[in-house]
């Protein structure tokens, strides 16, 4: 097996939508702003390299929006897979399966592209797609407040294309990756934990979307139901700790992944990792 990870996106957010009811003058702490409240945020996914499968864990926004939806974004630098992907030795054609940790658009947009006639075309062309039955649900009947991360134009070609493999419940989804989902970001976000040699990676989405999110009332004014991700978070960051699982980051600019270990006060960070500096494990 061999991990590699590709940051797809660098953008910025607006600092108080990302940590709640924390204070700025608490999350400044942790995560500068850019003295206009916006953070850097990158959109990192992960490829997982098997003898027999190419997956890619999470598709990036894409480049399908019109300026004005990027502005918004305040998008910055390069984005894409063609040039990552050709250093690992491979093409989109080369990949065999796309997990969807969830479909909000930063997650699923670069599934697809639109051609030089308007036309919506698949960016893995030989790959499946995989997502939760709930979170697939959860797209097509969402609330109003959420209903704005989902895109028609992001879903209904992975529907028609015929290759959507959607997951109704936990558990081994292939021998090296274990898949649960978790509720309060979205109905059925898929995290995945990834047996890797003796360790496990996990690859957190928008459960834990940074490093500063580790301490438990740090939650996303995104997330639909904060109180749940406080009891997903806490219950899982001790297993993390007890088990020394690997936490991949995926939305976080700074740091890329670390292990936790139970301090005086709670959960804490306490070193920092890059995948690529693990070995592989065939």
């Amino acid at each position: 097996m061999k991990l590699t990870t590709i940051e797809a996106d660098s953008w910025k957010m607006d600092g108080g939508v990302a940590f709640g009811v924390v204070p700025k003058s608490m999350w400044m702490k942790v995560y500068p702003d850019d003295g206009d409240n916006l953070i850097k945020i990158t959109t990192r996914c992960l490829l997982v390299q098997l003898p027999d499968r190419n997956i890619l864990i999470d598709a990036g926004m894409g480049d399908k929006r019109d300026m004005k939806y990027y502005s918004h974004r305040h998008r910055f630098g390069t984005s894409g897979f063609n040039e990552p992907l050709k250093k690992a030795g491979l093409s989109p054609a080369d990949i065999t399966d796309v997990l969807f940790t969830h479909l909000h658009d930063d997650h699923v947009g670069g599934a697809t592209y639109l051609d030089k006639t308007g036309e919506i075309l698949e960016t893995f062309p030989n790959a499946s797609y995989w997502c939760s039955e709930a979170q697939w649900e959860w797209s097509k009947n969402s609330n109003r407040r959420e209903a704005a991360a989902f895109f028609s134009d992001n879903l209904e070609p992975l529907e028609k294309s015929g290759k959507l493999q959607l997951i109704s419940q936990d558990g081994t989804w292939l021998p090296e990756i274990e898949l649960r989902m978790y509720n309060g970001h979205t109905r059925g976000q898929i995290i995945p934990f990834i047996r890797y040699g003796d360790s496990t990676v996990v690859f957190l989405a928008d459960f834990i979307p940074a490093r500063a999110f580790i301490p438990i009332p740090y939650v996303p004014s995104v997330d639909i139901e904060p109180l749940l991700t406080l009891k997903e978070k806490e219950a899982f960051l001790h297993e993390a700790a007890l088990n020394g699982y690997i936490l991949l980051f995926q939305h976080d600019y700074f740091h890329e992944a670390c292990h936790v270990e139970q301090g005086e006060k709670g959960i804490v960070a306490v070193d920092e990792l890059k995948i690529s500096h693990l070995i592989n494990y065939s």
